[in-house]
């Protein structure tokens, strides 16, 4: 069994947690976009209450361990592993409660070239234990605003989780999905579930929009979220996310195995 110091040190080691690949440049610029409500940044999430630069930036530092000074601007954010540990022991708890009852599960990524593996494995045990993982709206056309303009998908399933591809994707030796931040997905698979009369996820895992987006329709949402991904901490602390665990969410995608082997091990889903 993975033990927390192995982990800890697994953390710092890869990067996932201590100075982290994100810069303290695209967290600030996060924090602006967000306090400005800008859609990109909101993951579709709609704040109750007023976060301005100043509160986010304090609610990062006691979320993930960010400086919490703002005349810092530059450099490699920070992740404290223990805050890491903390939220993944959260994280692997409310999936051992939904595990105990055999509930329904819906599992997103908007990484899928790096957390693919990681919620695969997840789904894959729930599965095992008896809960049945939703793959509602397979196959659905999702047209997501990018940065180049609207960009078509499809909404498809790999080992049980969501993942949007390009319409001509499905072509051997293409990419297993494109990375997004968006909560049209979540939102697609979820009414598509409900129309067709359930059964409806009582929890959703995953990333970025899939969390936000299902958490603000009053799902419970939990998933990893970097230091420039501050609407996840946000939903937490309003309460429309019930867990965010602060990550690196884009390194190399073996990495995150150590992270599978703790979580499955303290949700007692080991095989």
């Amino acid at each position: 069994m993975l033990g927390t110091a192995a982990l800890r040190a697994h953390l710092l080691a890869a990067g996932l947690a201590g100075t982290v690949a994100t810069s303290r440049e695209a967290s600030l610029r996060s924090y602006r976009l967000f306090a400005a409500r800008d859609p990109r940044v909101l993951l579709g999430l709609d704040p109750v209450g007023v976060w301005g630069q100043r509160e986010l930036l304090a609610l990062m530092a006691e979320k993930c361990g960010v400086s919490a000074d703002p005349r810092q601007v530059s450099g490699h954010d920070v992740i404290d592993p223990e805050r890491t540990l903390t939220a993944l022991d959260a994280f692997s708890d409310r999936i051992a409660k939904v595990a105990q009852r055999g509930a329904p599960v819906l599992l997103g990524t908007g990484h899928p070239h790096r957390l693919l593996g990681f919620y695969g494995a997840l789904a894959d045990a729930l599965s095992a234990a008896g809960c049945a993982v939703l793959t509602p709206a397979h196959g659905r056309r999702v047209d997501i605003t990018t940065r180049f303009g609207l960009r078509t998908y499809n909404l498809a399933y790999v080992r049980g989780v969501a993942l949007v591809r390009a319409p001509d994707a499905s072509r051997s030796g293409c990419e297993p999905g494109a990375h997004t931040h968006s909560p049209l997905p979540v939102r697609i698979a979820l009414a598509a579930a409900a129309e067709a009369g359930g059964p409806l996820p009582e929890l959703v895992i995953g990333d970025h929009g899939w969390v936000c987006g299902a958490g603000q329709l009053g799902f419970e949402a939990i998933g990893p979220a970097d230091t420039n991904d501050p609407a996840l901490f946000v939903g937490e602390a309003e309460g429309s996310v019930s867990v965010a665990v602060p990550l690196d969410d884009a390194v190399r995608s073996d990495y995150y195995r150590p992270l599978t082997r703790y979580v499955l091990n303290r949700a007692c889903l080991s095989q």
